[in-house]
């Protein structure tokens, strides 16, 4: 295994998480609410009266951080080397997921684990475990 260490950002990752976790706490203390960006945007889909503000302020908050990283240093550049329809696929699939899964990777990876939750462990267990094979299979079996 070779670490890329030109792209090594302990300090911006570690900046990240923190945000991350402060979001996710003031979110639940403050609204009761889980930081589950599946089920915050899904709420969008069949907004309930008085329920349509927060959701929309915590995704445009979500859209605005990259922004302020610009504010900070330059974007790293973006490389896709996938063809956009494989894209499409795998993120209707990934739709599809946390539908099945009750939740996506923020709701149950790092709000329900946070909370001792023996589902969310169990989800995220299984999301990992879904991605490592995944790699395998398209880096070792397929290329």
């Amino acid at each position: 295994m070779n670490i890329d260490w030109i792209h090594f950002t302990p300090l911006a990752s570690l900046a990240g998480g923190l945000l991350i976790g402060l979001g996710a706490a003031v979110l639940l203390l403050a609204n009761g609410r889980i930081a589950g960006i599946s089920g915050i945007a899904g709420g969008l889909l069949r907004p309930a009266r008085g329920d349509i503000g927060w959701r929309l302020a915590f995704l445009l908050g979500l859209l605005a951080a990259p922004l302020g990283w610009l504010a900070l240093q330059a974007m790293p550049p973006a490389q896709i080397d996938h063809a956009p329809a494989l894209l499409a696929g795998a993120g209707l699939l990934v739709g599809l997921g946390t539908r099945f899964g009750n939740g996506c990777t923020s709701g149950h990876g790092v709000c329900g684990i946070a909370r001792l939750s023996p589902r969310s462990l169990v989800a995220t267990l299984c999301f990992m475990l879904a991605g490592f094979g995944t790699v395998y299979v398209v880096r070792h079996v397929l290329a």
